[in-house]
Parts: C-alpha cells; structure tokens; sequence
C-alpha cells in the first residue's frame, strides 16, 4: 500500500484529486473498519514514548558499583551470621533504592499532568458522517474539517473552502497568521485563526512535520554539570578508600587477622566512606526546590535542572508570545490632515468584524478610544478579507441616515483605490517603509460617501507589543549575572524594534548569517538576538553558546523549539507551549510571563549552596572516619570501631542529613559552578583536621582514662556521632558557623534528636556497644564542640588563602609572578 510512503511534503505537491486517489481515500470519509485497520498499521496521531516498567524502574536501583559493594557487604555478613549487621545494611540499601525511584517516579508525574490537560479532539467525516473523535485515533486519509480556534490536528493538504489562515508561531516562530487556500498544506500544531477549511489527513505521529522535528529532541542533550560533579566526587572517595582498604587489609592479614571478618569489615568501612546515600541526598535537596519552585507556577520535569539554573549565564529567550504577549496592538495612527488621526482608526473599526475574532480586527477595534461610539453606527454589509483582494470593505449607516463605504487593508491596494494626488502617495509610502524598518505591519484605510471617490484616510501601524514585565525581568537577570539573548523567526526590523524598547544592547544578527564553527560561536556571544531563525539555527546558537564555555538557558514555546530546549542545560517552555516543547523541556512555566524565571534562578542558588556544603560534609566525613580508622588499626592493631558502629554512624549522619535541603542560605549575586579543587582543599583539610581531633580523642581514651577496647570503641563512636552533624554545620556557611544565615529548625533539631539517639545508645549500649557513664559522654560532647570551633577556623582560613578576590590570594599570586632568581632554583 502506497500510504507508508507518503510524507507531508511530496502531498504539498499534489493535486488535491490525486491526493485522494493515492491515499486511497474519497469526500465522503473512510469507512471505520478501513480507519481502524490503518490506525492498526500507522500506530496512533501521537508522538511515540518510551516507558519502562515501575518494578524495573526500581530494581535499577539495586544495579551498579555502589550497590554490589552494599550487597556483598549484606552477604558476608548473612555468612557470618552477624544479623544486625545484615538488617541494617540491608535497610540502607533499601532506602537508596526508594529515595532515589520516588524522585524519578514524581518527575515523571508531573510531565504526565502536563499532557493530561492536553486532550485534542478533531471533526472527522467518517462513513459519509461528520462526527468529533480524540486525535490520536486520526489515520492518513482522514477528512477533517478546521475551523476558527481549532489546533490543526495533523498534517491536512486542503481540498475546499475560501481560505484559512494560521497562526504558525508554534512551528516557525512567525509572529503574524499565515493563509492557506485549496492546495496549501496546514501543519500538526498550528492554530486556525480565521477561515474554514476541509483537507485530508497526509501525515500523523512522528511523520508529522511536528514529528520530525521532535525526532531533533533525541540527538540532543549531554550529562549535566551536576552529575559531572557527583561523579568526580565519587571518583575521589572512592578512589581513596580503596586504596585506605586496601593498605589496611594487607597489614591486617601480615597481622593474621581472619580474612573472611576483615573482608567484612573492609566492605563495611568502604561503603560507610563512599557516598552511598550522595545522590538521595542531593535528589531530595533538588526535590524540595522544585516543590518551591512549582508554587511559584514552574514545574520542574528534570530534577539536575535546579542546579544548572543556579550557573546560567545566557538566557536564549523566544520572542513571540515570551517577550511579547503574541497580540496585535494598534500604534500611532498615521493621518491625512490635522486631527483626521480618530478618523482612520474609527473607519478602520467600522471595516472590522468582531465576531470574525481576526486578529487585525480584534487589534483594529481595541485601539478605538471610545468604543461606545460604534453604537451610532450599523454594518449593512461587510465583504471580509482575501488573500486575493488583500482588503475587507463594509456598508455603513451612520447618524442621521447617512450611508458610506470603508476598507482596510494593505497600503498599495488601499492607495491604489484612491485619487490622490502624488505628493501624498509618496509620504505614505515613505511612511510605510519607515513603519516597516521600526518592526510595523501597516494598514491603509479609505472612506467613500455616497457615489464619490474613495478618499484615503491614513495608516494603521500593527505590532506584537513587549510584555509589561519584559523589560524588568531582562534587566533584573542582568543584575543576577544573566546575559539575555533574543531568538525569532521574525525579520531583522521587528527584532530591532523590539530589542530596543526591551533595553537589550547590541547587534540583531540573522541567523543565516552566523554560520559554523569558532567564529560563529563568538558571533553568537557577541550578539543582543538573532532573527530569521529556524528549528536548526536554534540547535546550533545553543550549542555555539556552549563551547564558548558558557550555561545556557533557552525558552520557547513551540515544536521549533524542542530540539533547542532538550539541548540547553536548561530548557524552559513557556505558558501555554506545545507537548513537544513541555516534553523536551527542564522547567516549565504555567502562568505567563518570565519574571519566575529570575525567582527560579534564585531558589536554583541557594539550592546550588545547599548540595555543595554537603559535598564538602560528605568529603570531609569520609576522610575523617576512613583515614582515622586504617591509621588507629595500623598504629594500635585493633578495631577502633565495630562494623555495626561504621553501620549506625551511616544512618545517624546521613538519613537526617536530608534536612539540608530546608537549609537557609545566602544568596551568590552572581552564577555559581561547581569548584571542585576548593570543594576537595576546603573538604580535605577539615577531614585531617577531624583525624587529628580523633586520635587525641583515642589518646585520651587509652592513657588518661585507662579504658577498655570495647569502650574505647564507644567513645570514638560518640565522638564521631557528635561531631558529624558539628562538621555540617561547619561546612554549610563559607562565613563563621555563628554568622547568619543561621541553620533551619528543622537542620537543628534533627542534629538534636540523632545525636541524643546517639548519646542514649553509648550510655546504655542495648547489645551494640559497650556503655560509657555520662562523666565519659559529657567529656566528648565538650570535646566535639571545642574542635569544631578548630575546624571552622581551618576552613575560614582555607577560604581566605582561595578567594580570588582576597588580600592573602592576590600576594600569592603576585608571589608566583616573581621572576626565578638564583636562590629560586
């Protein structure tokens, strides 16, 4: 059967007789089976998805490096027959798991609500019967009928009617209705803003010229920074730990330790060091900012967008209907004679249709100064507008019984109609192209009484006005370090004109002109917008924007846009956007306008400042345990701490840990990436300094106090239980840990409910540890609260020594700058 190979643009070319006969379809409609056999064989009028089982989903979660060192763990301790052990790794794992699906599980939800509340229906001729059914059942072949206000349901080739004229924006970023007459295709995603049209169906799905370019949305994207990040911190620890291990277990076994409890307990310490539970517990920070952000009318579909938002440096913005409200507004009226400026607009009014709901009427009539003064006036007749005739023209009877004709419509023809003299015709039309240059759509109006000459009234300037809160959201992201750059399928003046009033300095380039490669990147920098854009021009200014190093956002609307959207590091659809565009994108607006975005940039920040304190936390814990551990076995040759203490540590540090995702923090005026050398020297530094405050500890416990090994394995477990929440809040502020922004209640008083858990299961030790009496555990919690005013200077000091913008990094610097004498070999 021909149909498989039948693309919308090939039908583009066919007569509509032919058309019909080579989709094997006819005026009268498909029969329903022949509908349901073809809907059987070209699947349904949506674009396809992929799913995945939920249960799969989340045995994913148990898959992996991190996961088969838990689960070994958990084996060798079922061998052992260490049941607690067993439990209680097994309940870390299972938390992982959990966190970790319920994020990607709500993600998913809410870009499912999003296309719920999409349901398309089309009026379909099926069986000689006109009946309205959902789109997704339409097949090629089908008859449909589109009318004002419908989306066009599929790629239609159009058989009857006058004319239809469609708003394209969706597809090609065109600002003003496009019309469609017999022969003419109308594209899936378009909007029918006046006519009435019958076609058939020549293309559904991912055959759709809405299909082929969502097809774009595959091949683009990359990792985020975020997950660069995760992995290169991963990398680090993981990378120390085992090789800590691994000198441990050689000097253990040279010590003759069995091998079977050493490989345990080395499993144990290496998946209590590594960061197990680092992305749940940045998942659940990102989580909660995307709850904040989804009351401030912006749904987050990708989590790792949170933490790209908090580094964009470039905002690629779609015009129509992001920058502008994608509305026609009447400007200054341009007249003939002194105060004739309320004639134009009122004979151009009475040229209108309203009940028509075009779009030029609709701006036409809302320019009227006083729309009570069509009252006195009542429409005869009216002949609407064609793409032929390029004008409307109306019979109208005014006060006190006078009759008179007015039209509208384009300048030449308007002038054209009427005897003027020359001189005024070249003012209009110097007129006309200076309105055209500045981003116009002009009008011509004329008048005509009785049987006299229709008499030539002025101009009507049209344009898509900025929204109100445009400029201020532009101006209020440059001040957050956020370069905003215009992208739109309109010409060159109309992006001028536009980028002018927005305040948006700079260069209008068309997109034909950027070109490929290093140069066109810098271009791409350089400039204020860009105009005449297509789907691919979008693709490539992002990704030109990229390789300059930069974080680019992009917003958009249509399936144009989808492909630019996904590969943005943030892709922002705007209110009412296609499913495409909402599919491919990181963030998606629901209420109008873009001001959001800045209070998202914002939340984006402090969420940004959020994960990275518990970078350096998680760091600096991994060092303090894993290093104090391997070098107290090395130096005293037993275990400083128990398995099931290493296991107890894991949950009393890092499941309320979570809580820093409420965190207060201050606010980087400027982007913020990931530093990943100060984020390890900062880390690094306060883990040594932990090890050094742990084997003092250790020293107290053996010399001074003369305690046993098992209690002496109860302190250093207190010590490091009280101290681990101390580093967090340490580490959460590069200021002082007293300075504000001071810690969410709910940070405190997790810190103060685990450590008292902590503090109870020392002092009685329930079967899990040696119990300590209160005179022990008041010396280390005095002890832990001292160091960590130590550490908090260690890390102000290491902050100062790396600010680029401080005194003792500037002499450093300068320092190396020195020229290498003699003595400076």
């Amino acid at each position: 059967m021909p149909l498989a190979a039948i693309e919308a643009d090939k039908a583009a070319a066919e007569a509509p007789e032919a058309l019909l006969g080579s989709l094997e379809s006819r005026l009268e409609g498909l029969d329903d089976a022949e509908a349901e056999r073809r809907l059987a064989q070209f699947g349904p009028n949506a674009l396809a998805e992929e799913r995945r089982h939920p249960i799969l989903r989340f045995l994913g979660y148990f898959w992996g490096p991190i996961p088969w060192m838990i689960e070994v763990a958990a084996a060798l301790s079922l061998v052992v027959r260490h049941w607690a052990d067993f439990w209680i790794i097994v309940a870390l794992l299972l938390f992982n798991a959990a966190v970790g699906f319920w994020q990607e599980y709500a993600a998913g939800n809410a870009v499912e609500a999003l296309r719920r509340k999409l349901a398309p229906e089309a009026r379909v001729r099926r069986s000689g019967r006109w009946r309205v059914l959902p789109a997704a059942r339409l097949v090629p072949g089908d008859i449909v009928r589109v009318r004002l206000g419908d989306v066009v349901p599929a790629d239609v080739k159009l058989l009857e009617g006058d004319y239809l004229g469609v708003d394209q924006s969706a597809l090609t970023g065109e600002s003003l209705p496009v019309d469609k007459r017999v022969g003419d295709v109308a594209y899936s995603g378009t909007a029918a803003r006046q006519g009435e049209m019958v076609g058939v169906v020549t293309a559904t799905g991912a055959a759709t010229y809405f299909g082929r370019t969502a097809r774009l949305v595959a091949a683009a994207g990359r990792p985020s920074h975020f997950q660069r990040a995760v992995l290169q911190i991963g990398d680090y620890l993981i990378y120390l730990s085992i090789g800590l291990v691994a000198a441990l277990v050689v000097v253990q076994l040279f010590r003759g330790s069995p091998l079977l409890e050493l490989v345990q307990f080395a499993l144990i310490l290496t998946v209590a060091s590594i960061p197990v539970a680092m992305p749940a517990v940045l998942s659940v920070t990102m989580a909660v900012g995307a709850l904040a952000l989804s009351h401030m009318k912006a749904i987050v579909t990708r989590l790792e967008s949170v933490e790209e938002m908090a580094g964009m440096n470039v905002l690629c913005s779609d015009k129509t209907g992001t920058l502008t409200q994608n509305r026609l507004t009447l400007g200054e009226p341009f007249s003939v004679g002194d105060g004739a400026a309320d004639d134009a607009v009122l004979a151009g009014a009475l040229a209108c249709r309203e009940e028509d709901a075009d779009p030029i009427d609709l701006a036409v009539l809302a320019g009227l100064p006083d729309r009570a003064v069509l009252e006195r006036y009542r429409q005869l007749a009216f002949v609407p507008f064609d793409p032929v005739g390029k004008r409307t023209e109306a019979t109208i009877a005014g006060p006190g019984d006078e009759t008179f004709r007015v039209s509208k419509g384009a300048p030449q023809v308007i002038l054209a109609m009427c005897s003027e003299d020359d001189d005024l015709r070249r003012r209009a039309g110097a007129e006309v192209d200076a309105l055209a240059s500045r981003g116009f759509r002009t009008l011509g109006v004329a008048r005509r009484d009785g049987e006299g000459p229709w008499r030539f009234l002025g101009l009507l300037p049209l344009h898509d006005p900025p929204r109100e809160d445009s400029a201020e959201t532009i101006a209020q992201a440059g001040m957050h370090g956020i370069a905003v750059k215009m992208v739109t399928g309109d010409n060159v003046a109309i992006a001028r004109e536009i980028a002018t009033r927005l305040g948006m300095p700079g260069t209008i380039l068309r997109a034909a002109e950027i070109g490929d490669g290093a140069a066109a990147a810098a271009a791409a920098e350089d400039a204020a917008g860009f105009a005449e854009v297509f789907p691919e021009h979008k693709f490539a200014i992002v990704r030109g924007l990229q390789h300059r190093g930069h974080i680019v956002g992009m917003t958009g609307d249509g399936v144009n846009d989808a492909p630019a959207l996904k590969q943005a590091d943030v892709g922002i659809a705007v209110s009412g956007a296609t499913d495409a565009a909402r599919a491919a994108a990181d963030l998606v607006l629901t209420a109008p306008g873009l001001g959001v975005i800045v209070r998202a940039v914002e939340e984006a920040r402090r969420i940004f400042e959020r994960m990275q304190s518990y970078a350096v936390y998680r760091i600096t814990e991994t060092i303090r345990i894993m290093v104090f551990v391997v070098l107290a076995m090395t130096a005293f040759g037993f275990y400083p701490i128990t398995a099931v203490m290493i296991i107890l540590l894991a949950f009393l540090n890092d499941v309320p840990i979570m809580t820093i995702a409420y965190d207060r923090t201050w606010l980087d005026p400027r982007p913020v990436r990931w530093n990943m050398r100060r984020v390890l020297t900062v880390s690094t530094a306060m883990g040594l300094t932990g090890v050094v405050g742990s084997f003092l500890m250790l020293w107290i416990a053996l010399t001074w106090l003369h305690l046993g090994i098992p209690e002496v394995q109860t302190y250093v477990f207190l010590k490091m239980a009280v101290a681990g929440h101390l580093v967090l809040f340490v580490s959460r502020s590069r200021k002082s840990w007293l300075e504000r922004p001071f810690p969410a209640p709910v940070m405190v008083w997790s810190a103060v409910v685990t450590k008292v858990a902590a503090t109870i299961v020392a002092a009685y030790g329930f079967g899990l540890v040696a119990p300590i009496g209160w005179r022990d555990i008041g010396l280390v919690w005095g002890y832990s609260i001292a160091w960590a005013f130590l550490t908090d200077r260690v890390k102000l000091a290491i902050y100062r020594h790396g600010n680029p913008h401080g005194p003792h990094h500037r002499r450093f610097l300068e320092f190396l700058k020195r020229p290498i004498g003699p003595h400076r070999v």
